[in-house]
C-alpha cells in the first residue's frame, strides 16, 4: 500500500462521494478543450474527425479502467504518481508526476487565456490572470467549496451545450453527407487528431488524484471515473456530429471559435453570445478542476521530497495542501504572459498521454487478487498512449519529450547528490 503522510502532516479529509467525484471529472473533461480542439483535430483528420474521437475515446476507456483499479488499490493523492512509485520504482512514479505537473500546468495557462479570449475579446491576459487568482482562492478555502462551484459550471456548460446541438440539427444547414469518410482523412491524421482530442477526455485524472478526499475510495472512485468518462463521451460525439454536420471538416479546421461559428451558420445569431458566456464558464470550470489536481500531485511529489518538502503542508484550517496550490497559481500565472492554446493542446496531450503509460504499465502488474484488470486492457492502453503521442505535430512531441527528458535529468542529478 501507499505510504501514508508522514505523522506531522495535517491529512486531507475524506468529504467527497460518487455524485461529487463524478462532478469533478465532468468540470475537467467537460471544459474549454470543446470549444477548441476540434478545430486543430479537424485540420489533422478532415472527414476523419468522429474515427479520431473514437480512438482518443477507446484509449480513454482503458487508461480510466487501469487508473480506477489503481486508485481503488492505492486511494492517496498523487494518482499515476503513486501507482508507478509503488508498482514499478521511484523513478517511474517521479516521470509520470513530472509529466504530469508540467503539461498541466501549461494547460492551465491555456484554459485561463481561452476565458480571458471569449469572455473580452482583445483583453484575453488581463482576464486570465484575474481568473487564475479567483480560483486558486477558491481552491485554497477548501475541496468541498470547490465541488459546489464545479457543479454549478457543469450544469450552465451542458446547458450550453444542449442548445447548440439542437439548434444545429434542426436547422436547415445540417447535410449528413459531411459526416462521410473521403480522401481527405488518412491513418496518420486520424492518430493525431485522436492525440489532440484525448487532451479532452484526460480529465477523469483528477478524481484519482483526489483519492485521498474521496470516502470509500474502493468503491467510489472504480465507480465515478467511467461514469465520467461515459458522460463526457456521449457530450462529445453530439457536439462533434452537430458541427462536423453543419460546418463540414474544412470550415471547422479553419475555425477559431468552433461552436460559436456552428450557431452563426445555423442563422441563430442570438446563440453566439450565449456560447460565448459557456466557452468562458468552461474554460474556468477546468482551469478550477486543473489547479484541483496538479496541487494534490504536486502533495505527493513534495510528501517523497522530489520537490521542495515545504509544499506538502496541508492547512490545520481548510485541509487542502495550501502551498502546493498557491505554487501551482503562481506557475500558471508565469505562463499566462507567453502560452498560446494550441501549442499548449499538444504539450500537454503528450505529458498526459506519458503519464498514462505509466498508468497502464502499473495495472499490468497487479495480481488478480488486487483487482487486475483483462491482461488486454493495460496492454492496449499502453500501445495506444505511446501511439498517439509520437502521433502529435512534431513541436508539440519535440517539446513534450525534452521536458520528460529533463525531468528525467533532474532526478538522477538528485539521487547522486543525496
Amino acid at each position: 500500500m501507499s505510504t501514508p503522510p508522514a505523522a506531522n502532516i495535517p491529512g486531507l479529509q475524506r468529504r467527497l462521494g460518487v455524485s461529487d467525484a463524478v462532478f469533478v471529472g465532468l468540470g475537467a473533461m467537460i471544459g474549454a478543450g470543446i470549444f477548441a480542439a476540434f478545430g486543430p483535430a479537424a485540420d489533422a483528420a478532415g472527414s476523419g474527425l468522429l474515427v479520431g474521437l473514437a480512438v482518443a475515446a477507446v484509449v480513454a476507456y482503458c487508461n480510466a479502467t487501469s487508473s480506477a483499479r489503481l486508485a481503488a488499490r492505492y486511494p492517496a493523492s498523487g494518482g499515476t504518481y503513486v501507482y508507478g512509485r509503488e508498482r514499478l520504482g521511484d523513478f517511474w512514479g517521479y516521470l509520470a508526476g513530472w509529466g504530469f505537473v508540467v503539461g498541466k500546468t501549461a494547460s492551465c495557462a491555456a484554459m485561463a487565456l481561452t476565458a480571458g479570449a471569449y469572455a473580452w475579446p482583445g483583453h484575453e491576459r488581463p482576464v486570465a490572470i484575474a481568473a487564475v487568482i479567483a480560483l486558486t482562492a477558491v481552491n485554497y478555502v477548501g475541496v468541498q467549496k470547490t465541488v459546489w462551484l464545479t457543479r454549478a459550471l457543469v450544469a450552465v456548460v451542458l446547458a450550453v451545450l444542449a442548445a447548440v446541438v439542437v439548434a444545429s440539427l434542426t436547422s436547415g444547414q445540417t447535410d449528413a453527407t459531411r459526416l462521410e469518410l473521403s480522401g481527405d482523412a488518412s491513418v496518420g491524421g486520424i492518430l493525431q487528431a485522436a492525440g489532440l482530442l484525448f487532451f479532452a477526455f484526460a480529465g477523469y485524472a483528477r478524481i484519482a488524484t483526489l483519492g485521498e478526499e474521496v470516502r470509500d475510495p474502493w468503491r467510489t472512485i472504480p465507480r465515478a471515473i467511467p461514469l465520467a468518462l461515459g458522460i463526457t463521451l456521449v457530450v462529445y460525439a453530439a457536439v462533434a456530429t452537430a458541427a462536423l454536420a453543419v460546418l463540414g471538416p474544412g470550415a471547422l479546421a479553419d475555425a477559431t471559435a468552433p461552436l460559436a461559428d456552428t450557431v452563426r451558420a445555423d442563422g441563430v445569431p442570438a446563440l453566439v453570445p450565449v456560447v460565448r458566456i459557456g466557452a468562458t464558464v468552461a474554460a474556468l470550470g477546468s482551469l478550477l478542476a486543473l489547479i484541483l489536481g496538479i496541487s494534490r500531485t504536486t502533495l505527493a511529489i513534495a510528501r517523497d521530497r522530489h520537490l521542495p518538502h515545504a509544499l506538502a503542508a496541508v492547512h490545520p484550517r481548510f485541509h487542502v495542501p495550501h502551498r502546493a496550490q498557491l505554487a501551482v497559481g503562481a506557475a500558471v500565472l508565469g505562463l499566462v504572459a507567453f502560452a498560446d492554446l494550441r501549442g499548449a493542446i499538444g504539450f500537454s496531450s503528450f505529458g498526459v498521454l506519458a503519464y498514462y503509460a505509466v498508468a497502464n504499465a502499473s495495472a499490468w502488474t497487479l495480481t488478480p487478487g488486487e483487482g487486475r484488470p483483462p491482461r488486454a486492457i493495460p496492454v492496449l492502453g499502453l500501445t495506444g498512449c505511446l501511439l498517439l503521442a509520437f502521433s502529435l505535430p512534431l513541436s508539440s512531441t519535440v517539446a513534450g519529450a525534452a521536458v520528460l527528458a529533463a525531468g528525467a535529468v533532474v532526478y538522477c542529478v538528485r539521487r547522486r547528490v543525496t
